[in-house]
């Protein structure tokens, strides 16, 4: 699959992106819980559309990010974000 095919399809499965320095871009798409926060799937690549990192963020109901999980290219697993809470 060409780079302008993977560029397609990457717009239409998150539909969400930025364009970051270099060509590459960040895609994003996130998906509501039941009690208010929400999780976020942040996929990174670079000008030709090869994946270079893919993660979730986790929000709590403040729309505070709490929790990071890099899956790609490394599974880091959970990582708490710590900071004052209010």
């Amino acid at each position: 699959m060409d780079s302008s095919q993977k560029r397609r399809e990457n717009e239409k499965k998150f539909g969400h992106w930025d364009e970051l320095p270099g060509g590459g871009r960040r895609y994003f798409y996130e998906v509501r819980g039941r009690y208010g926060w929400k999780a976020r799937y942040v996929k990174e690549v670079d000008a030709s559309e090869q994946t270079i990192r893919f993660y979730q963020e986790i929000y709590d109901e403040q729309g505070r990010l709490v929790e990071i999980h890099e899956k790609y290219p490394v599974d880091k697993g959970h990582k708490k974000i710590s900071g004052e809470r209010r």
